[in-house]
């Protein structure tokens, strides 16, 4: 039996979830994912600004030991639906899930690009904050249970479904390595990155913070 999903009925099933238990506040540790009908949206231009000074700037640590085995993502949120799955449903548009929770059909737009894809497999979850990015900004001196937290976050700016080209295409790369080829959608980029970096204690390089500081220019 297939389920369909509106918007609806998706923010529902999570809200079901959010009331199950409290949602932590702060990502130390785990917590339930919170009901919304896209990603959560990031601060505004000035207080990410503002959370942009806070961020200690240094070079990226390095990359020994790094394995995306120590980011447990993808983890079960309800059911037999994952985090994947959630975030698929919450940000397309007449979804339907199988028995399995796997969305078969629906409807994306991926904003790092600005196209519409009707295929699940077309589409993937992207971490805004790379998790490698992660590690050489601070992730590599956390537990395995923080990173997990990091890696599935649903109560921040932190995943986001996109078409697979242009998720391929960023990669673990920061900022000032690339930035989505929408450019009207840099503001809520630059916005969401920054927040997620501030949330979670993270370093940026000075490349990085410049070209934070440049995109968070073209908010209105």
């Amino acid at each position: 039996m297939i389920k369909h999903l509106s918007r609806s009925t998706a923010a529902l099933s999570l809200a079901v979830v959010a009331l199950a238990g409290p949602a932590s506040a702060s990502p130390s540790g785990l917590s339930r994912p919170v009901a919304s009908l896209e990603m959560p949206e990031p601060p505004a231009a000035a207080v990410a600004i503002d959370e942009l000074q806070t961020l200690t700037v240094e070079a990226p640590h390095p990359m020994t030991g790094y394995s995306r085995a120590k980011f447990p993502h993808w983890a079960t949120q309800f059911g037999k639906c994952d985090t994947r799955e959630v975030v698929l449903a919450r940000d397309g548009v007449n979804v339907k899930q199988d028995e399995e929770c796997r969305a078969v059909s629906g409807t994306w737009r991926s904003q790092y690009d600005n196209k519409t894809v009707t295929t699940a497999s077309q589409i993937d979850i992207d971490h805004m904050v790379p998790l490698a990015n992660g590690w050489r900004s601070g992730a590599d001196t956390w537990t395995t249970a923080k990173r997990k937290q990091f890696a599935n976050d649903l109560e921040h700016s932190q995943l986001i479904a996109v078409s697979a080209a242009s998720n391929r295409s960023k990669g673990d790369q920061s900022p000032d390595q690339w930035a989505p080829p929408n450019s009207a959608y840099w503001c809520t980029y630059s916005r969401a990155w920054t927040h997620v970096k501030s949330l979670y204690g993270l370093s940026v390089t000075a490349r990085e913070k410049s070209a934070l500081q440049n995109m968070l220019g073209t908010c209105p």
